[in-house]
């Protein structure tokens, strides 16, 4: 990581680029900002070296190219910046798949400015720490039901759907939702993902 990092912030959505821009300028980031994954693309080349660079904003839904196609053609030319996704809520699916790419996180659109700068700060802490042996160790404290349970909703899949698919009601969905996120520690949607994708766990998996 350098003494003064570049966040690489793409979204399609002009305000969106300046208030992240202006929001990190003044946490004392220098910024590159750009419209699209095409337009980032074009840039990752001579200008912007990997070396310059410290972390990536990458939205999910975007003209052109996605989000997701976007960090897959970046991992392919060896790039390794570590990318946070943005995301809507009905992304999920799209997110997790993003991080399967080699996202390290993603956050949901609305996000706090608290939420955003702490999700970049921990991606420029090259801490790389692998969490996968914690993350088994807490996905095996969960009854079988609760397994199903995170199941869908590392499937992107709303209460509703999961209480339909298990064939039990929403409120007890909820309940073990809140289970699941005790037991992993997860304060977060994000974060149980990222669990619980480190654990192995395939969307929709039942085991």
């Amino acid at each position: 990581m350098t003494a003064d990092p570049v966040v690489i912030i793409v979204d399609d959505d002009e305000a969106v680029r300046d208030s992240l821009s202006f929001l990190l300028d003044v946490a004392g980031y220098r910024t590159r900002a750009f419209a699209s994954g095409t337009a980032l693309l074009e840039a990752l080349l001579p200008p912007l070296a990997a070396a310059d660079a410290g972390c990536l904003l990458l939205d999910v839904r975007m003209p052109e190219i996605d989000g997701v196609t976007t960090l897959e053609r970046l991992r392919a030319a060896g790039f390794q910046l570590p990318a946070i996704i943005m995301t809507g809520h009905a992304d999920v699916p799209l997110a997790v798949r993003a991080m399967k790419a080699g996202a390290r996180d993603f956050i949901e659109k609305p996000f706090s400015d608290g939420a955003i700068l702490a999700a970049v700060a921990q991606a420029l802490e090259a801490e790389a720490r692998a969490p996968g042996h914690a993350a088994l160790a807490r996905v095996a404290t969960l009854t079988p039901r609760e397994r199903e349970v995170l199941a869908g909703l590392v499937a992107g899949l709303p209460n509703k759907s999961i209480a339909y698919d298990l064939g039990i009601s929403p409120r007890t969905v909820e309940i073990h939702r809140a289970h699941v996120m005790e037991k992993l520690e997860a304060r977060s949607l994000s974060e149980l993902v990222r669990l619980a994708l480190a654990a192995g766990i395939e969307p929709g998996a039942r085991r």
